[in-house]
């Protein structure tokens, strides 16, 4: 799991409670390798804390797929949160703030993209969904 090169991937599986947990510990180990502030690392955090339960909630399972990325001088972690749940019917109400299809808070995808620098959603009823997110440092 640990970056030993700039173009490291991986991927985790995001299917229980406890996958959340893994989800964030690889989180803050990646962008502290990557040297992040800790306002930062705890932005990137929270974000996939978020997307990783979106995951498992909404989208009934999937994965967390990590790459560091590089653009010029400067570093970056990609996450990307994939499942085959049912997929967004309204992408515009999905990201309004306060709009949830559960019980939650519904600040998990705009409180998430509020949180990184390139957040990127692709999603369709029947074909799942997948959310992009980026931080550089």
């Amino acid at each position: 799991m640990t970056p030993t090169n700039p173009d490291a991937t991986g991927a985790l599986p995001v299917r229980s409670e406890p996958d959340i947990v893994l989800a964030r510990q690889l989180v803050r180990k990646l962008t502290q390798e990557l040297k992040f502030s800790l306002v930062d690392q705890t932005k990137m955090i929270t974000a996939a804390s978020e997307l990783s339960r979106n995951t498992l909630v909404y989208g009934g399972g999937g994965a967390m797929e990590w790459s560091i990325v590089q653009q010029g001088v400067r570093a970056g972690l990609r996450l990307a949160f994939v499942d085959e749940g049912p997929g967004i019917p309204d992408m515009d109400l999905a990201m309004k703030d306060g709009w949830t299809s559960g019980g939650g808070l519904g600040m998990g995808l705009s409180g998430s993209k509020r949180l990184v620098n390139d957040f990127e959603i692709e999603s369709a009823p029947g074909r799942g969904t997948r959310v992009t997110i980026t931080r550089w440092k």
